[in-house]
């Protein structure tokens, strides 16, 4: 409940921030917001701008949905060889030190977040310190470690305000024609767009959403095998190999959104090519 409540008021912040950007910058350019420069400008607006902003919050949202602890002194030997371990990891990467967390969860996973290489969280969970040998656990910390250092959050940001933008503008576009062709006979064709636009619209956005959710989860499959292949450059194959092996038998992970994209694991989603990861067994397999 805490995550959908956070997730609800940030998406309507996010909104209002946008509606505002977008009507000032309407008024400064004097663009009719049906003409197809105004839809542009709407689907640049929203897609790019919900995208960059969730990629700016994605460090305070990954601790405030977690409950993660940042490690600022270490209280015990785990969390000093947490540290001590990422930052080892960060400098032979050349990145800055991410912040460390732990966060409270019975399943093995980790993941990592921030805007940008050298402002970025590595987070790992209580389940994974308890189940994982050292080796394995300091693999995992590599995989998110190459994940910063490949700048995979900035990359999947971009990618994903593309096809949001190319989402929205066709959705509006075939909107429109349809509302043309619906009511071109109706008195009240020159007074907006009908409901029937606005039903279609969302019609046209879920499909297409749906579509552009398999560009980006083919994306981020890619990542995890660079991330992977990061992992075992920095520690060696054979502990990434182990890590991936000692997941096989985990539950599907319950992280969310980029969390869920940068994390070390992660469930199937309806089919291989809408899942954010590759089969662990073929991940296996590449390292080999």
């Amino acid at each position: 409940m805490k995550r959908i409540v956070l997730f609800l008021i940030t998406n309507l912040a996010v909104m209002l921030v946008l509606g505002i950007v977008l009507s000032i910058l309407m008024s400064v350019f004097g663009i009719d917001n049906r003409s197809l420069g105004g839809i542009l400008m709407v689907a640049t607006v929203f897609g790019f701008g919900g995208s960059f902003i969730s990629l700016y919050m994605s460090k305070w949202m990954a601790k405030k949905s977690t409950g993660a602890h940042v490690i600022e002194q270490p209280r015990n030997e785990t969390e000093k060889w947490l540290v001590d371990t990422v930052a080892a990891q960060a400098k032979k990467a050349n990145i800055k030190m991410p912040e460390v967390a732990i966060y409270d969860s019975p399943e093995m996973n980790a993941f990592a977040t921030g805007p940008s290489k050298n402002n970025s969280l590595v987070a790992v969970s209580t389940g994974l310190l308890r189940s994982m040998s050292a080796d394995e656990a300091e693999a995992v910390l590599a995989h998110e470690v190459s994940h910063i250092a490949n700048g995979d959050m900035v990359t999947l940001t971009l990618i994903q305000g593309v096809v949001n933008t190319f989402v929205i503008f066709i959705s509006k576009v075939l909107a429109g024609i349809v509302d043309n062709f619906l009511n071109s006979n109706s008195e009240e064709e020159n007074s907006g767009p009908s409901w029937t636009y606005f039903i279609f619209d969302m019609i046209f956005q879920i499909v297409f959403g749906i579509l552009a959710s398999v560009v980006v989860a083919y994306f981020s499959r890619k990542r995890e095998f660079a991330a992977d292949k990061g992992a075992a450059d920095l520690v060696g194959a054979h502990k990434m190999r182990a890590a991936l092996e000692r997941l096989q038998a985990n539950h599907p992970s319950q992280l969310q959104g980029s969390m869920m994209a940068f994390g070390i694991a992660s469930g199937k989603g309806l089919a291989d090519f809408f899942s954010s990861h590759p089969p662990l067994e073929e991940r296996i397999n590449a390292l080999r």
